[in-house]
């Protein structure tokens, strides 16, 4: 038992001796890292650094909730135009099936033409779904530009007086102080800004 307790003595004593060293030889290492810390938005070399999570503010920014209900309603209105043009297509394809199975179209050169006119029909469709799909990307581009173009003339004029040296996406932080987020602070003024802009 005797022998036990003189090794954690001799231990103990090491790792007393060990502190002592780290402690006065450290460098200034411990100021270092209390600035690393520094809870007031500074990180190391004084550099004041805030976040905001884009993707909050594109669900929760009302002038995106307008931008999306506006998409959403030409988006229904293509398809119901492209839907109504293909059945009509479908109905004289079939009639024309059903007519060239019985036999009534008087000469075949009336049965081509009448199918060559179904197949520059069926190409028109095919290119009416491509322009509207074309349209549908351009518009959600446009609308996603708009958004980022309003977040980020916002972020400049607030940073005036914020003074930040960086404000990164939040997406891209795994892991942030929660003092440095400022997302919800930017979406109220967001949608104040917005609400103030809209027509009585």
């Amino acid at each position: 038992m005797k022998g036990s307790s003189l090794v954690v003595s001799a231990i103990l004593f090491v790792a007393v001796a060990v502190l002592y060293v780290l402690h006065f030889t450290g460098n200034g290492n411990n100021t270092q890292s209390s600035q690393v810390r520094s809870s007031n938005g500074e990180s190391a070399g004084g550099l004041r650094i805030a976040y905001v999570k884009a993707d909050s503010v594109i669900l929760n920014y009302e002038l995106s909730q307008d931008l999306h209900d506006d998409f959403t309603k030409k988006q229904e209105a293509y398809t119901t135009e492209y839907g109504t043009k293909r059945q009509l297509f479908e109905k004289e394809a079939a009639a024309f099936q059903e007519k060239l199975q019985r036999g009534g179209f008087l000469t075949e050169q009336r049965a081509v033409q009448e199918r060559d006119r179904l197949m520059g029909k069926e190409q028109e469709i095919l290119k009416l779904d491509q322009e509207l799909s074309n349209k549908l990307a351009e518009l959600q581009q446009a609308n996603n530009q708009q958004i980022l173009d309003k977040l980020m003339d916002y972020l400049k004029k607030y940073n005036e007086t914020a003074q930040y040296d960086y404000i990164f996406n939040g997406a891209d932080v795994l892991i942030g102080n929660e003092a440095h987020n400022i997302t919800g602070e930017v979406l109220t003024a967001l949608n104040e800004e917005y609400k103030a802009s809209k027509p009585e």
